[in-house]
């Protein structure tokens, strides 16, 4: 009995199992509720904004890059961006029209004036030299130019060297593989040529910086998918590019400085000017300004004008004005 009496009593306890770490993927899935609800709330606000304030937000995408600021304004919608979309077009078929009456003119020409095709497109004004069955432009199987084909080219760098416009030229052939034992193939032909109008045009005065790309498609690019072996796939374009900078640019700086407009760009500039003078232009009937008002010290040249944000809450209510 002693014994038992002096023995410790050990109690041992045994805690329950917890479960297993749940890890962070609840995070995961929260971060994006609260993206898309922030991206709901952005366009509630948006739908129940004012026109001016949706304007300017479209204005902001239109023109990431910030260049609109050379032409007055992106928030302006419909103004002058598309006077000037209108003015390059212009410009483009009135040199359609130009060329087009060239060649009718020119008896050698005339009669190749079913191969010449000129078509204004997104990109430009693009003009195909379409071969014939036995060669109309190239020698046959060959890059050298024939007497027809050099008389063309000439008169397309006489007219497009005046241009601002940057220049692409490519080379285009059939299906028909090239017969050859030294592995040139329809990929060096089409080069080759492109290389070929290339270099005749620049001797006649195009400018070497104004053809950015020689391009040489082989028959990848056929103008008569139903027939690869026809031998209308087998041409030159050439495609006087619609530049996003240049020819804007030119027409603004025509437009604020008063030179010649370029052609096809005097409707955008009259229309231009004349959006200005109305903005200061007074009531009809009203009175002259007496000749003894003090005349208006010169003012400072405007200020950058403010970012996107500054913009918009200058549009908020409370924003300055």
């Amino acid at each position: 009995m002693a014994d038992s009496k002096s023995r410790p009593i050990i109690v041992i306890k045994k805690k329950g199992g917890h479960a297993g770490h749940h890890g962070g993927a609840w995070k995961v899935a929260y971060a994006d509720f609260v993206t898309a609800m922030m991206a709901l709330f952005i366009v509630l606000w948006l739908m129940g904004s004012s026109t001016k304030v949706k304007k300017a937000v479209a204005g902001y995408f239109n023109d990431p890059k910030g260049t609109g600021h050379l032409l007055g304004t992106t928030m302006s919608g419909t103004g002058v961006s598309d006077a000037i979309a209108s003015a390059t077009t212009d410009q483009l078929q009135q040199l359609k029209d130009k060329l087009e009456k060239e060649i009718h003119a020119r008896k050698e020409l005339e009669k190749l004036s079913k191969q010449i095709e000129m078509t204004i497109t997104p990109e430009g004004l693009r003009i195909e030299l379409i071969e014939g069955k036995n060669g109309t432009f190239f020698q046959s199987g060959s890059a050298e130019l024939s007497p027809s084909g050099q008389e063309l080219l000439s008169l397309l760098a006489a007219e497009l060297k005046t241009l601002p416009n940057s220049l692409l030229i490519e080379g285009h052939t059939d299906a028909t593989p090239y017969p050859s034992t030294s592995g040139y193939s329809n990929w060096d032909l089409s080069a080759d040529r492109a290389n070929s109008a290339r270099r005749l045009m620049q001797e006649d005065g195009v400018r070497s910086n104004q053809v950015t790309q020689v391009r040489g498609y082989a028959d990848q690019m056929l103008r008569v998918k139903s027939d690869p072996f026809d031998p209308s796939n087998r041409r030159i374009s050439i495609l006087v590019k619609n530049d996003n900078e240049t020819v804007p640019t030119l027409l603004a700086a025509n437009v604020v400085n008063g030179s010649t407009p370029l052609p096809g760009a005097t409707k955008a500039a009259a229309a231009a000017k004349n959006g200005a003078k109305a903005k200061g232009a007074t009531p009809s009937g009203a009175p002259a300004a007496s000749p003894a008002a003090p005349a208006k010290p010169a003012t400072a040249a405007p200020a950058a004008q403010p970012g996107l944000m500054g913009k918009l809450k200058a549009m908020l209510p409370g924003g300055k004005k």
